[in-house]
C-alpha cells in the first residue's frame, strides 16, 4: 500500500495519536469516519449513474476481463516479441518509408527564390 510497510503505518498512526492528543482524537476519528462514508457514497453513486447510463448493457459486461490481476506482463511481452508483424505494402500516405520519395518531396518544396514563410500572428 503506497510503499508503506505495516510497521511504518503503525508508527505513523501512533505519531498521529500523540500529535493530535487524547482531547481531539474522537473529533478527528469522527471526521475520518464521515470522510470514508462520503467516499463510499460517491463511489456507489457513480456506479448507479453508470448503470443508469448503460442500461441493460451494464449487466452484460464481463468485469473479470478488466481485472489487472489476471494479466501477466511476462506473457504479454513474450507474445509481443515472438509474434510476426503483418507484412504489407506501404501506402502512398507514408513517403517516409521510401527515402528517395522523401528526398524528392523535400527538394520540391524548397525554393531558394521564394521568401521564408512568416506568420505575423504567431510571433
Amino acid at each position: 500500500m503506497f510503499g508503506i510497510t505495516s510497521w511504518k503505518l503503525l508508527i505513523l498512526v501512533i505519531a498521529a495519536m500523540v500529535l493530535i492528543g487524547p482531547e481531539r482524537l474522537p473529533e478527528y476519528l469522527g471526521k475520518l469516519r464521515s470522510f470514508i462514508r462520503q467516499a463510499r457514497d460517491m463511489a456507489n453513486g457513480a456506479k448507479g449513474d453508470l448503470k443508469d447510463q448503460l442500461g441493460p448493457d451494464f449487466e452484460d459486461v464481463d468485469w473479470r476481463q478488466y481485472d489487472p490481476r489476471q494479466y501477466d506482463p511476462r506473457k504479454i511481452i513474450r507474445e509481443a516479441l515472438w509474434d510476426d508483424p503483418e507484412e504489407g505494402e506501404p501506402s502512398e500516405d507514408a513517403p517516409y518509408l521510401n527515402p528517395e520519395v522523401a528526398v524528392q518531396e523535400s527538394l520540391r518544396r524548397w525554393d531558394p527564390d521564394r521568401s521564408t514563410p512568416y506568420d505575423v500572428e504567431a510571433t
